[in-house]
């Protein structure tokens, strides 16, 4: 072999050798690329999937957690109530009466790490030291707190002789946008219009109770225009009857086998 011929060989073997290694560090910034996609969809997938946890306490309160957000929704009863529960990161009233409104009780939890959404009136009746961590909502709003989208729904009765207990625009109910998950508390209400046209609503806790919001026909007939996947009757003890949830719930299947009716328990010391 002439010299020429062997120059020519090893430039061949060396643009040879020098493609595998360019095609092999290629192949392992593309593998290194889909690990780090890998690890990303996962934690995306374990962040947006964490598991809501909504405890009844009683009537209307409970203790809704979602990662490190511990919500109370109209805390009542005193701290007694809240045993063996973590301090709140965010606190949900959504009236002024004294089974959604308890000054007693807030004064007796810890509340200093805790941020409280309201509706003006009842801003106004809590005490100044609250003021500082206030987050005021009208009906029809929205606010980004905890890391939860929160719309403010109204609340307020419909027929003539329950007028007095709630008007339209004091109170608020609430959707919470947890993860991809849709929240609703009714609150004080009726079937009203606002609550009929609800839009994918994963999780729905509605009251029924004579005379102060509404009956169970009334109730099913709402959840049956809205249709939530789920719907929890809460905030059933009335004066001097107590709502029939069996009946709400075979209202509801009646019409749409679809909705699930999920029965907790709301009143711990009664045996309704």
């Amino acid at each position: 072999m002439n010299m020429n011929k062997l120059l020519l060989l090893i430039f061949i073997t060396s643009i040879s050798f020098s493609c595998k290694e360019a095609k092999k560090s290629e192949n392992d910034m593309k593998s290194n690329q889909e690990v780090e996609e890998d690890i990303s969809s996962t934690m995306k997938s374990e962040n947006t999937n964490a598991k809501i946890d909504i405890t009844p306490i009683e009537h209307a309160t409970a203790v809704i957690e979602w990662n490190d957000v511990v919500i109370y929704l109209d805390p009542v009863g005193g701290a007694e109530a809240f045993e063996g529960q973590k301090q709140p990161s965010l606190i949900l009233i959504t009236d002024i009466h004294g089974d959604h409104l308890n000054i007693e009780t807030l004064n007796e939890l810890d509340t200093s790490n805790a941020t409280f959404v309201v509706p003006q009136a009842v801003a106004d009746e809590l005490p100044e030291k609250f003021s500082e961590q206030l987050v005021i909502m009208n009906n029809g709003t929205s606010e980004v707190v905890s890391g939860i989208t929160i719309e403010a729904i109204p609340m307020y009765n419909l027929r003539e002789e329950a007028l007095k207990f709630h008007s339209k625009g004091r109170g608020n109910g609430y959707v919470l946008n947890i993860d991809d998950q849709r929240i609703y508390f009714s609150g004080d209400t009726e079937d009203i219009p606002e609550m009929r046209a609800l839009k994918n609503i994963d999780k729905a806790f509605i009251c029924m109770n004579l005379p102060y919001t509404m009956t169970e026909e009334s109730a099913a007939a709402a959840v049956l225009d809205f249709k939530p996947k789920q719907v929890y009757p809460y905030h059933y003890r009335g004066k001097p009857d107590v709502s029939d949830v069996e009946k709400f719930k075979n209202l509801v299947n009646a019409a749409n086998q679809d909705i699930e009716v999920v029965q907790l328990d709301w009143y711990p010391n009664e045996e309704y």
